[in-house]
């Protein structure tokens, strides 16, 4: 029978050791944190679709050179009933300096905005609409995409380059679904039949 203080103490600190070491082993391994959802994201519904093609279009400068304009006091304004429509066909032109595409002179641009003339020649904004003839009607998605994607004509590697101030070197950053939705929605717009003159090359 342990009667000194001495034994006692030693006998109550190996019965505190001996619980604080089994709670220590036995304590419960700690909960599995749950893992991120890694599931492709949802597809945009055909309204969707729509609605990000148009913030898109109207948040990235596209009807700053594609749309005709009309004059108002603060300046040209894109003329709502032609959007993205391109230069107007037979549109007159201020007269051109003979020395505006040679390498270092200014970049000058029509009244209108629509045609830009600079080393490249002299290019004039196309017509987005889905009018058939003149316009991208009838083109595919894919068609669309693969012309931002490469900077050519309908996709083709023989097709004729994108002219600037075409910034087609960005939009192409762009997901194919962005991609699909500004098609979408340049395609939901009236149908403009205007038929854009080709890229003139520089003399």
């Amino acid at each position: 029978m342990i009667t000194s203080p001495s034994k006692r103490f030693l006998l109550l600190a190996g019965i505190s050791v001996s619980v604080i070491g089994g709670s220590w082993f036995c304590s419960p391994a700690p909960e599995k944190t749950e893992t991120a959802d890694v599931s492709a994201p949802k597809a945009l519904t055909p309204d969707e679709l729509l609605a990000r093609g148009k913030y898109l279009v109207n948040t990235n400068g596209c009807h700053d050179c594609h749309s005709p304009k009309v004059m108002t006091p603060e300046g040209p304004m894109p003329d709502s009933t032609r959007p993205l429509s391109g230069h107007p066909a037979n549109s007159p032109l201020p007269a051109i300096p003979k020395d505006a595409t040679k390498p270092g002179n200014w970049i000058l641009f029509s009244p209108d905005l629509t045609v830009a003339i600079g080393p490249w020649g002299m290019a004039m904004a196309a017509n987005l609409t889905a009018d058939s003839a003149t316009g991208t009607g009838a083109w595919t998605a894919d068609q669309f995409i693969a012309t931002i994607r490469n900077g050519k004509h309908l996709g083709q590697p023989g097709g004729r380059p994108l002219s600037p101030p075409m910034p087609w070197q960005l939009i192409r950053n762009f997901t194919d679904e962005d991609l699909t939705a500004i098609f979408t929605y340049i395609h939901s717009l009236p149908a403009i039949h205007n038929l854009v003159p080709p890229p003139v090359p520089p003399d």
